[in-house]
């Protein structure tokens, strides 16, 4: 039941209508710009094989082998184990990649927490959601999630602009509905399937609405077109820009052209209920590989800034290691946060166990809020040289190596190669357009900032701070009112 790496590759080799630098991709596994992600896509379906991270990243059940990632929790270990999973991903690979396929399949577990408010629309979209995450975990594709619509005029109810602007049905058919529109997705050009759903609560104040619906679109589908950013990968050398050469998820915008979504696909439709409710807990699962994400990211502007000290002797000026001091508060107030989030978890509505929501909310809120002030203090430890530093060509050329060899070697233990590659790789962490992207994406992936404090707001615990207060100021009963 578990895909090879090899496998996976064949399975995007469809024919998909894929277009990047304004040119038409002829084979998305060889294509410079995508080969580094699909290679890591691959090689992380192939861990799954090897002796030596087998049981990490896959687990068994009646006589056959299923993806950790993509198994449905319901006990506080499977969470650990999943978390144990995508560190082994993080640690094998050598950095960050955020897509790549486990905690997306997660945004389709809050349906199926959602199952009576499906029942109440059709009870074919709960059987459908049901079958989907079976179907997830017995063929093992690589599955995304498709959410942002280029939007529009958002001062105009989509139906008083281009309609398209925001994807919607069509027209109805016998085998399934037909959909109109785009989406913008990470990973796309290279997934297998993604759960396609909309992103604002913008309805037309309609109780029905050909925009309120839930997919899943197989992405060798007909009347698809796949049209990327600019990649980063193979802009510059590989030996300058140790990052975007190996760990650029390209970004896609999908082209829905009047694609059909079989009925067995579609997860809800023309119900507001249903897309309220799952815009409200889409990330009650996937936002904890997330931040998982952010923790390991943490890891990275620790060890580059506290290297770069080092290197230049700047390690135990007190000023250097409050600096330190705070990179270390955020790592483990994130870490801090998941461990909690397991510990603390709670059963779901449809008997799932989700990580304790409060505190994997708050816990994005300061992975993403903080990254930016993090990534600020990491580039002042790492110094002027990250952005001044010549590339590697110089320092092999006869006529300058010589001299960069003389200013950039320090002492026996820090040579220039040394002291190049991790300036190098310190550009491209922090200072490099690669490094900009990432920290919107991270700051935007999941849903804007404004979203992630509206998910803490909805999730926190206000009654406990309001009972205890209560009871300290000597309330009367009656300023708790009819809520009470």
């Amino acid at each position: 039941m578990l895909r090879t790496g090899e496998q996976y590759r064949d399975s995007i080799r469809d024919g998909r209508r894929v277009w990047i630098n304004g040119e038409r991709v002829q084979d998305i596994t060889r294509h410079p710009m995508f080969k580094p992600l699909v290679d890591i896509r691959a090689h992380i379906y192939d861990m799954a094989h090897a002796e030596a991270t087998r049981d990490l990243m896959s687990y068994e059940e009646n006589g056959e082998r299923f993806s950790v990632g993509l198994k449905l929790p319901f006990t506080r270990e499977d969470w650990r184990a999943k978390r144990a999973a995508t560190n082994a991903v993080l640690e094998e690979v050598g950095g960050i990649v955020t897509r790549v396929g486990d905690e997306t399949a997660g945004e389709m577990w809050s349906l199926f927490d959602g199952q009576d408010i499906l029942n109440e629309v059709d009870p074919r979209f709960s059987e459908n959601i049901r079958n989907h995450i079976h179907r997830v975990i017995m063929t093992d594709p690589f599955h995304v999630s498709a959410n942002t619509d280029p939007k529009g005029d958002r001062s105009k109810r989509p139906q008083d602009q281009d309609p398209d602007m925001l994807l919607h049905v069509v027209k109805e058919t016998d085998a399934g509905i037909i959909v109109r529109g785009a989406k913008y997705e990470t990973a796309a050009a290279y997934a297998n399937q993604a759960f396609t759903k909309p992103t604002i609560a913008n309805w037309g104040n309609e109780a029905m609405s050909d925009y309120a619906v839930g997919f899943v679109c197989d992405f060798s589908s007909p009347n698809l077109r796949f049209i990327a950013r600019t990649g980063f990968a193979g802009r510059a050398p590989a030996r300058d820009y140790p990052l975007s050469n190996r760990f650029d998820e390209v970004e896609t915008l999908v082209i829905y052209d009047d694609v059909l979504i079989p009925w067995e696909n579609v997860l809800f439709y023309q119900h507001t209920k249903a897309a309220t409710f799952i815009r409200a807990t889409l990330h009650r699962y996937s936002a904890f590989a997330f931040v998982q994400r952010n923790l390991k990211l943490a890891d990275l502007l620790i060890g580059a800034a506290l290297w770069n000290v080092r290197q230049t002797g700047l390690e135990h000026q007190p000023a250097v290691q409050e600096k330190l001091a705070t990179l270390a508060c955020y790592r483990e107030g994130i870490n801090a946060h998941l461990t909690a989030a397991i510990a603390e978890a709670e059963e779901s509505p449809g008997g799932l166990m989700m990580p304790n929501q409060s505190l994997l909310m708050t816990g994005r809120v300061l992975a993403c809020s903080q990254l930016h002030h993090m990534m600020h203090l990491a580039r002042e430890l790492c110094g002027g040289q990250i952005c001044i530093t010549p590339d590697a060509a110089c320092f092999e050329d006869p006529e300058t190596a010589p001299w960069l060899d003389k200013f950039y070697t320090l002492n026996e233990n820090w040579g220039s190669e040394d002291r190049r590659k991790l300036l190098a790789y310190a550009r491209d962490l922090l200072n490099s357009d690669y490094a900009g992207h990432r920290l919107t994406f991270q700051l935007f992936a999941q849903s804007p900032p404004f979203a992630h404090l509206a998910a803490v707001y909805r999730n926190f615990d206000w009654n406990e701070a309001l009972r205890f207060t209560h009871k300290s100021a000597g309330l009367s009963d009656q300023v708790w009112g009819t809520k009470h």
